[in-house]
């Protein structure tokens, strides 16, 4: 690092990974100076070797971080006993989030969980109690954990395994969302024919008597006689 650099040339790269050529060490740590960081040699063995201008802290945290990614790839799964021993029947939820968080430590960590109910006295004849506490396990730890072995009875207790999510086994049986009711489009319905209004009848118009006509009628009433009267009858 810095003026332990004993090459005569590197390729240096900048903290933002772009590429500043090959120099030497002593033009690569002046323009680490003006940064205010250090030159730091991230692959002495490469032709040239490579270095990196990066603050030191920032190195040895990413540094460290790999390290212990790699060691839990290489980390031997363990079981991890639970216990759920509720006294009167079932556990109180201060109770039970206390064991689900060091169940979720262990299953983030690589390693397998088995949690077992114990049943107590009579809770033997009701195994459903135990059922429903596990299931409830179960659903609080669904997203860092995978079903390896459903709850099962083993003598006076029931018991079930865990495995990490990645680490493979049955997914965590998760209740399907029910899905939304989509309205149907609404008909519309045809419109009534009316039907269409007859048109009014017309009657035919009376004969418009002529003027002659109307003329000649009175001299037809004047030119009939008078009709004669009766004679008087005589008084017997």
């Amino acid at each position: 690092m810095n003026e332990r650099i004993r090459a005569r040339e590197i390729r240096v790269i900048d903290d933002d990974g772009g590429q500043l050529g090959i120099m030497t060490p002593r033009e690569a740590l002046l323009i680490a100076r003006e940064r205010g960081i250090d030159l730091i040699e991230v692959a002495p063995q490469a032709q040239p070797p490579v270095c990196k201008i990066m603050d030191y802290g920032k190195f040895k945290y990413e540094q460290a971080k790999k390290e212990k990614e790699s060691a839990k790839k290489h980390k031997q799964s363990e079981l991890k006993d639970i216990r759920l021993d509720p006294r009167y029947g079932t556990l109180s939820e201060h109770d039970l989030m206390t064991k689900v968080n060091h169940a979720r430590k262990f299953l983030e960590d690589g390693d397998k969980v088995k949690v077992t109910f114990r049943f107590i006295g009579g809770q033997i004849r009701h195994p459903e109690i135990g059922r429903q506490q596990l299931e409830t396990f179960m659903q609080k730890v669904a997203d860092v954990a995978a079903v390896e072995k459903p709850p099962t009875m083993e003598g006076r207790s029931m018991s079930l395994t865990l495995t990490p999510a990645k680490g493979g086994g049955a997914p965590s049986p998760k209740p399907a969302a029910p899905k939304p009711a989509v309205p149907k489009p609404a008909v519309p319905k045809p419109a009534a024919v009316q039907p269409a209004e007859k048109p009014a009848e017309q009657k035919p118009a009376e004969p418009v008597a002529k003027p002659a006509e109307i003329a000649e009628k009175p001299a037809e009433i004047a030119e009939k006689p008078a009709e004669p009267e009766a004679p008087p009858t005589a008084a017997g």
